[in-house]
């Protein structure tokens, strides 16, 4: 015969543990802030853009992104800087070594994390090759903050994001090839368009949350 000792703790905690599920799973709430990277210009400065090649679904099937570009600047010196903005509630999707996805089969094996420059609240991630020809810079922006550690960042928002609706996380990357190597990643072209992009998208006027 089963006891009903605890009968009423369990009925509660399986009743907690159906908040989340139905939250996320059956409701599917999320927050829509009013914000998109797609009104991010195609020329920002000097850098004039042509979008990339990949199909209207790529993101979407990668990063579960529903709001997302990539393109090819070009600056007034001929550099070519290509830039991904994406947004997605799959917060994993962005944060977990994206560069896999997106420089397929290049070997960044340097990694260090700076700061923009005029900008020191804003986190970035830089990665190199051996030989600093290549460079790739990407930031993390989640409730108009930027991320460090992504990883320390879902620990501290899991409880919340159990039982409230979900936020987007935004992946800025900015990468750029045929870099002399005495070039520190911070005079780069790819570091002054990521910074044009990320000013241009935090000047967006957000809409009330709902």
């Amino acid at each position: 015969m089963t006891s009903t000792r605890y009968a009423i703790p369990v009925i509660i905690m399986l009743l907690l543990a159906l908040v989340p599920t139905t939250i996320h799973s059956y409701l599917g709430a999320t927050t829509d802030d009013g914000k998109s990277v797609k009104k991010i210009p195609r020329q920002l400065d000097d850098f004039i853009s042509m979008p990339s090649k990949r199909n209207k679904q790529w993101g979407r099937d990668i990063f579960e992104s529903f709001d997302w570009f990539e393109r090819d600047y070009r600056n007034a010196d001929y550099k070519k800087v290509r830039l991904f903005v994406a947004r997605s509630f799959n917060h994993k999707k962005l944060y977990h070594h994206a560069e896999l996805a997106l420089s397929y089969a290049i070997n960044l094996s340097h990694h260090k994390i700076g700061k923009l420059p005029g900008q020191n609240d804003i986190p970035i991630h830089i990665l190199t090759n051996d030989n600093h020809s290549i460079v790739v810079i990407y930031a993390l922006e989640y409730d108009n903050h930027f991320i460090d550690n992504p990883i320390t960042h879902q620990l501290s928002e899991s409880m919340r994001l159990l039982i409230n609706p979900r936020k987007p996380m935004t992946l800025f990357y900015a990468s750029q090839t045929g870099i002399s190597s005495n070039v520190p990643a911070e005079q780069t072209a790819a570091m002054t368009l990521l910074s044009l992009a990320i000013q241009n998208f935090k000047q967006q006027s957000p809409s009330p949350t709902r």
